[in-house]
Formats: structure tokens, C-alpha cells, sequence
């Protein structure tokens, strides 16, 4: 988390890409609100002067690591980021899925998106998702948690920084529910949930500033 934090207080602009499924587009969930990486875009270009960084979403509904993998020339490489912000999963975890991600090739599809990025010298920062209610998912529900822990075992392998929103998330069980718009799209207070805990992380977050006191219940 170090290189990530040193980009923070570096005097030079940085470029920062955000990449995954429709948790991070953002689209539609949040009914208007700012989702994570707009709140991040706030937090950082304004809030801490770097307005000169760039903050990137090219993130996209519906899609799993495979997605990633094959739109990676256009939508991360093509902007040589100097760190990505990776969470994916909440698709490729589904048993209904045609055809099916296994969990062996989820891990063997991180590992290539993080060799991706490293061949750029791009520092991966890996994140969990956000848990599922229960009973609205259950192509999902049952192997989301094995997916989340590839995603950690591969952040220890690599030594690659990890936002784990899940198992934060989990200690916040009596608020899922505000969080979400359905069974595993986060709306608004959810996305506010995800920066905080994204902000707190990167050693960013200020409850004097006007993005770190909005109201979450």
C-alpha cells in the first residue's frame, strides 16, 4: 500500500484507473449519487488539491475477468495508468454463467490482469466486493465468499495492495441493507460505504472534509 500512498503525496500527476463490472460503472444503482470512484474523483482532485490527476472508469456492467482481459488494450492499456483499482468477481462467480468461470480460472485470469498492469509498471490494487443479501442470488450466493478469497490469496502471492470491502463489510451487518439497491448492486449509501472505507485504507480520509462527513447511515 505504500506505492499507492507514496503516489498520493507525490509532486507529479498521477493517473488512476478504476476496472471492473457494474459494481464499479456505477450505473443506474445509485439513483443519481456519486458512486465510489466519483467520490474518490472528489476526494482527491479537489478536496486535496491534486487536480492535475486523472481519474479514470472503465469499468462496465455485466462483465467478468474474461471482459477485462479481453478489452484490456483498449480500456487500461491504452492509458498507462500508474495505478488500477481492481474489483471483479460478482460475475464471475455465478454457477448459471455460460460459459462457467471456474474458480481456478478466476485465479489464473487475476493473475494475468495483474501481470497486465505490472508489464506497465502499473501497481495493481486489488478489492473485494460487497457481500450479497441473502436469498436474492442463489447462482451466487453460495460461492461468492470462495471467489473474495482468491482475490486475497492472490494479493498475498503477489504481494499486491488489498482493499477487502467484503469482510469490512461484513462487520457492518445491521447497515447492508441501507447500502443496497438489490441483491448486489450497492446504491448510493453503499458506494459512500466503499470510498470511506477506500479513503481510510490509503490513509486519506479527513472527517474534516466535506466528502469523508457525508451522512451514511
Amino acid at each position: 500500500m505504500e506505492r499507492v500512498r507514496s503516489l498520493l503525496a507525490s509532486k507529479t500527476p498521477v493517473k488512476w484507473l478504476f476496472y471492473g463490472d457494474s459494481i464499479t460503472h456505477g450505473a443506474l444503482h445509485t439513483f443519481g449519487q456519486r458512486d465510489y470512484t466519483q467520490l474518490f474523483t472528489e476526494r482527491v482532485r479537489y478536496e486535496m488539491g491534486r487536480c492535475n490527476d486523472l481519474i479514470l472508469n472503465s469499468a462496465i456492467s455485466g462483465n467478468s475477468t474474461e471482459h477485462l482481459l479481453s478489452g484490456f488494450d483498449w480500456r487500461a492499456g491504452e492509458f498507462r495508468p500508474h495505478a488500477a483499482f481492481l474489483m471483479i468477481g460478482m460475475n464471475d462467480c455465478s454457477t448459471t454463467r455460460t460459459p462457467r468461470i471456474d474458480p481456478d480460472a478466476f485465479r489464473k485470469n487475476l493473475n494475468q490482469l495483474a501481470d497486465r498492469f505490472a508489464a506497465m509498471n502499473t501497481v495493481t490494487v486489488l478489492q473485494t466486493t460487497c457481500p450479497i443479501l441473502p436469498g436474492g442470488a442463489p447462482d451466487r450466493e453460495g460461492t461468492l465468499p470462495l471467489y473474495m478469497e482468491i482475490i486475497r490469496q492472490v494479493a498475498r502471492e503477489r504481494t499486491l495492495p488489498l482493499i477487502d470491502h467484503y469482510a469490512w463489510w461484513q462487520q457492518q451487518a445491521d447497515r447492508h441493507y441501507y447500502w443496497m439497491s438489490n441483491t448486489f448492486h450497492p446504491n448510493g449509501f453503499g458506494h459512500l460505504a466503499f470510498a470511506h472505507y477506500l479513503f481510510r485504507e490509503l490513509g486519506i480520509f479527513d472527517a474534516a472534509s466535506r466528502t469523508c462527513r457525508l451522512f451514511q447511515p
